[in-house]
Formats: structure tokens, C-alpha cells, sequence
């Protein structure tokens, strides 16, 4: 399994959300627990490419520094982390086209719009790799499954501003958050998997914040968070639909309380590609 890393994404946010320092914590669980892993440096995206997804004006205050990122703060070194955080996520699509699944360990994208950051999101990196992907015609329709515990509502914005009628998005924080819910919700993965049937690649945001016991979330426990990833990928080594998967949200303390979520998250994978592998043979 190849995971799209680099010390260039990881950055101080000064924040109550770890998303900007996380993915180093992720790396570091992940390398002592998943040797198999392969690390692919990112390539970081381009402001052009970032802008087609983005307004140009937005794009290049962020950078400058003239305008807040989705922190709510102008700190050079979230500015400088952003092209690598959106770039891994492109990285591991394209890597997922090729080798059927992918991860890039980044959080901080669904809540980006067009124009505006927030919740912690400053340029939506689903959106920029779908984008990215349909220009150079590597992609016809993308999927954006977003598991995290909030509505996904930049990624909306963007599909809406720019009229991306090609990009299936589902977003399950607009339908999904009671724990009387919780397996309702897992029984409807399958059926909501196939509104990806038609699409070329699936962007899969395996969000920790649903868990119980996370300030931000609340209604799934921890082998319901781990049923709900094996569903998808299984789902998606069955349907023969590449996946590129990311972290999304996760605020318990102590961080090894949101990691272990996304270890969990990492067996489910390397399980049902594992599988799907054995079962081509």
C-alpha cells in the first residue's frame, strides 16, 4: 500500500485542531505498525491548479498571507504546508488509478469552498485532485465519499459554483449522527457505494470524529467506525473502484485516541486489498 507523505505537509497550527500536525503522528503509528507500507513523496500543487478549483483571489491572499486560512489565523507555516497537503491527496489518486487504492494521511479539506475557508479546511484538496485529474483526462466522473462526522459543505459549494456535474459527492454528515442510527448507517454503505458505480475513482474521507467519545462527533464506537471502513473498502475491491482515501477530522485527547481510529482504518484497508489481491490470482 503506498501512503503519499512528506515532513513539508505537516505544520503548527496554534489550533484546538490537530489536523496541521497530524499527519506526522499518523506516519510515525503507521511505520512501526505497517512495514509493508511503501511512502511516495508528494508533488505540491501549483497556485494555477489550486485555482481550478479555488478563486484566484482567495488562493493568493492565503498564500500571501493577506487572508486567514481555514484556522482562522495567517501563520507562514500553514501557508507553506498547504501545496504539499493538496498535492499528496493528487498524488494518491493518481497512485489509486494505477494500484487500485492509495492514502494520503491529510485532514483539513471538505469545508473549503470556492472562495472561503473554515472549520479548520483552507483549499479543498478533493476537490483540487478531482479537478486536476478531469483536466488531464485521466478521470471521466469522480466520486467524493465523506464520512467525516460534518457535512462536507465546501466541497458542495465548490461542485455548485463550478457546475462539476461529473463529481458524485455524498456526504453522510447531512443524514447520519444519532447513535440509534449507527447500524442503519453501516447497513446503507453498500447501497450508497453504488452511486459511485459509474465513476472512474472514489475519494474516501475516513473520518475519527464520529466516534463517541470525540468533543466534535458522537454516535459511532470504535468497532463501528472499523465496520464502516471495511464495508467501503471491501465494497470498492468488489466493484473494481479505485480508491484514494484521507483522515479527516479526529479531536479526542489524548491524539493517540484519534490515531488508533486511523490505525484501525489502515487494517481495513491493507485487509480488503489484500483479499481482493488473493482473490484475482
Amino acid at each position: 500500500m503506498k501512503v503519499v507523505y512528506d515532513e513539508r505537509m505537516v505544520a503548527d497550527a496554534q489550533s484546538f485542531s490537530p489536523s496541521a500536525r497530524k499527519p506526522r503522528e499518523v506516519m510515525a503509528s503507521w511505520r512501526r505498525r505497517f512495514p509493508v507500507l511503501e511512502v511516495v513523496a508528494p508533488v505540491p500543487v501549483t497556485i494555477a491548479q489550486l485555482c481550478l478549483a479555488h478563486d484566484a483571489e482567495y488562493v493568493g491572499g492565503v498564500l500571501a498571507l493577506r487572508k486567514a486560512n481555514g484556522f482562522g489565523n495567517h501563520l507562514p507555516e500553514v501557508a507553506a504546508s498547504l501545496p504539499w497537503t493538496s498535492g499528496a491527496m493528487l498524488g494518491a489518486a493518481r497512485l489509486a488509478l494505477e494500484d487500485s487504492c492509495a492514502v494520503a494521511p491529510v485532514s483539513g479539506f471538505h469545508h473549503a469552498g470556492y472562495d472561503e475557508g473554515g472549520g479548520f479546511c483552507t483549499f479543498n484538496g478533493l476537490m483540487v485532485a478531482a479537478r486536476v485529474l478531469r483536466e488531464e483526462r485521466s478521470v471521466r466522473r469522480v466520486g467524493i465519499l465523506d464520512f467525516d462526522q460534518h457535512y462536507g459543505n465546501g466541497t458542495s459549494d465548490i461542485i455548485r459554483q463550478l457546475g462539476l456535474h461529473w463529481v458524485e459527492h455524498y456526504s453522510a454528515g447531512a443524514w447520519w449522527d444519532r447513535p440509534d442510527q449507527a447500524q442503519a448507517f453501516l447497513d446503507e454503505i453498500p447501497t450508497v457505494l453504488q452511486r459511485f458505480a459509474r465513476c472512474d475513482l472514489l475519494l474516501y474521507q475516513a473520518g475519527a470524529d464520529p466516534h463517541f467519545d470525540d468533543p466534535l462527533g458522537g454516535w459511532l464506537d470504535t468497532a463501528q467506525l472499523r465496520e464502516r471502513d471495511r464495508r467501503v473498502f471491501s465494497g470498492c475491491v468488489a466493484m473494481g473502484l479505485p480508491v484514494a482515501w484521507n483522515l479527516a477530522g479526529g479531536y479526542q485527547t489524548p491524539l493517540r485516541r484519534v490515531l488508533d481510529i486511523h490505525d484501525n482504518t489502515m487494517l481495513e484497508c491493507l485487509s480488503a486489498f489484500a483479499d481482493g489481491a488473493e482473490n484475482s490470482n
